[in-house]
């Protein structure tokens, strides 16, 4: 075992979750779980693997994911979802690893399937993210979508041999579904920031991640779900606009309808 924590958030993950810790066991003695009161199988099944497991309320994922950081026993952390598994040359890099610097961090590169079939093309072929840190160093953002690592300026970066097996989704309804999530999440975090809609991010950047997807970065190699995957892909960039445009209308109303309760004498 290497001085690596693995965390991993759930949620009702019992259909995929023992593979991943299958693959953890291989890598360290410490897998925290920080697990969002999940209704299935998940907290029974991670308690009997022998995980250190911690049932908290969904207060996004950066937060979650943070709350795993601060239990964990190592200062190395290798973040992890319940539907990614490290294949064995991923496993055998992280322990040629000597883990001695703090200022570095460690890409991974993600092989993403959509069922069973395994995407090589469009942008989910050429996904790859920083996973392995440490914690005395970097957080992730409190994004409650798409949170990123919060990186110092003199971080170091290696990539990994090996890669993580991400089974995203197992068919075009569960990605239709986590395109419509994923984007009014997105779209709350744009109007927290003070992003705006406009007629480029509304009509034109929509067309372009399909065109990206599929012609530029090969997605139509993949037959049918690379069709697929550059569909939801627009749907998704179309929807976070279009639901940050409908937030910013039902905000200018409320606004305008805010009674002017100042008295002047």
């Amino acid at each position: 075992m290497i001085p690596v924590s693995v965390v991993i958030i759930t949620k009702n993950e019992a259909e995929v979750i023992l593979e991943c810790i299958a693959a953890a066991k291989m890598i360290t003695d410490d897998i925290v779980i920080i697990d969002n009161y999940s209704t299935d199988q998940t907290y029974n099944l991670t308690v009997a693997e022998g995980c250190r497991v911690y049932q908290k309320n969904w207060d996004g994922y950066g937060t979650n994911k943070n709350k795993g950081i601060e239990l964990a026993k190592y200062d190395w952390i290798l973040s992890v979802d319940a539907d990614e598994i490290a294949d064995l040359e991923l496993v055998l890099s992280l322990h040629s690893l000597k883990l001695t610097d703090p200022t570095m961090v460690y890409d991974i590169k993600f092989k993403s399937y959509f069922g069973k079939k395994l995407i090589r093309y469009g942008s989910w072929g050429r996904d790859h993210h920083i996973r392995l840190f440490n914690r005395t160093r970097v957080r992730w953002s409190q994004s409650s979508v798409h949170e990123t690592l919060l990186l110092p300026d003199d971080t170091q970066m290696q990539r990994l041999d090996g890669a993580m097996h991400h089974y995203s989704v197992k068919n075009n309804a569960e990605c239709y579904a986590k395109a419509f999530y994923y984007a009014r999440l997105s779209a709350e975090n744009y109007l927290n920031s003070g992003k705006k809609a406009n007629l480029v991010n509304l009509y034109l950047s929509p067309v372009f991640s399909f065109i990206k997807s599929y012609i530029l970065f090969g997605g139509f190699v993949d037959g049918k779900e690379g069709l697929a995957i550059a569909r939801i892909t627009y749907k998704n960039k179309w929807l976070k606009y279009h639901y940050l445009l409908r937030f910013e209308n039902t905000q200018k109303k409320k606004q305008y309808l805010k009674p002017n309760l100042a008295v002047e004498y």
